[in-house]
């Protein structure tokens, strides 16, 4: 599917001691404000999978669709949670509103994300759940909106139910490029191909929009980042870092950034490496002006060496160049 990965460029070099260990190839996207292609490296016009990177234009495609749902419940239909308390306590929340419970979401059982919750779960005798899994903000308003249009929910995943047939119109509608290879997802819902310059195009929509669906989904994530996240994320340092800045990542590496004047930025790590995604994203913002410590550390990740810093993982130089400023 696409480009050869081979043939982006270093995106984010691992150094130790002074000796480039490993690298990590990745391509990035970055459009103007009115949609356009700014700069780019890499296959940027090649599909791929934007894995939970997808889930604000879900939630448009949702909200267009009738879902009643704002503030941090919303945030939650955008998030890949932590799975912590204030987290599943929303998901649940979101359920009962259509008088349903945990079991209604079809989805596998998993620990929840985030470490120290992850450990008090397994210490507390709590066995893995569906609504752990960080994909339940999503799974539950699908359900919300199926409920609100009278649908069947025992069929909610499935490409042709009403509810997916919306959500995959508004993901066409926001990267203006229509979605391919349709496949499953990790949590099993429908998943699409659109190419990085399209999920960038996407994001700075959304970042900017005024009013509607956009505006609702942009000022949830806004508003209540650790909903979108967990409280201990790389994602919430960087919302709070920059004002304005509306974020979210997805699984196999790939991040998507949009910003308050319409600009969108995304990046796709080729291997699909989770350490290099905070990195080229950190690196790629420094490079359009943004300065700030949170940027400044993402950008330089710690590598170790007997439990000291030794090295540090960080952008390419020489590739960044290559998107200008």
């Amino acid at each position: 599917m696409g480009t050869p990965f081979e043939s982006d460029p270093v995106l984010v070099e691992v150094v130790r001691n002074g000796f480039v260990e490993s690298v990590h190839r990745g391509r990035v996207a970055i459009t103007n404000p009115d949609g356009s292609l700014a700069s780019s490296v890499g296959a940027d016009f090649a599909p791929m999978y934007p894995r939970s990177a997808n889930k604000p234009l879900q939630a448009v495609g949702m909200l267009r669709a009738g879902l009643d749902l704002d503030g941090e419940l919303l945030a939650l239909v955008c998030a890949s949670h932590s799975g912590e308390a204030f987290q599943l306590d929303g998901v649940r929340h979101i359920l009962a509103m259509s008088g349903l419970d945990e079991f209604a979401l079809q989805m596998p059982e998993e620990w929840p994300l985030d470490q120290q919750a992850r450990e008090d779960a397994i210490r507390m005798g709590v066995a893995k759940s569906s609504l752990a899994m960080n994909c339940s903000g999503k799974h539950a308003g699908m359900i919300r909106t199926t409920v609100l249009n009278g649908g069947d929910i025992a069929t909610y995943r499935d490409p042709d139910h009403p509810t997916q047939l919306a959500v995959v119109q508004a993901i066409d509608d926001l990267a203006q490029e229509q979605a391919t290879n349709l496949a499953i997802d990790g949590c099993g819902a429908p998943l699409y191909a659109i190419s990085l310059y399209a999920l960038a195009r996407a994001f700075g929509r959304i970042a900017s929009a005024s009013d509607g669906a956009e505006q609702r989904v942009a000022t949830a994530i806004r508003s209540y980042p650790e909903y979108v996240s967990g409280s201990r994320r790389d994602e919430l340092e960087l919302h709070r870092a920059i004002p304005g800045l509306m974020a979210k990542a997805g699984a196999e590496s790939v991040y998507a950034v949009g910003l308050p004047d319409g600009r969108g930025v995304a990046i796709k790590i080729s291997d699909g490496a989770a350490r290099a995604r905070p990195v080229a994203m950190a690196g790629v913002l420094q490079r359009l002006g943004f300065d700030h410590e949170t940027l400044a550390a993402q950008a330089s990740g710690p590598v170790l060496g007997a439990g000291e810093r030794v090295g540090e993982i960080h952008p390419c130089k020489e590739t960044l160049a290559e998107l200008g400023s």
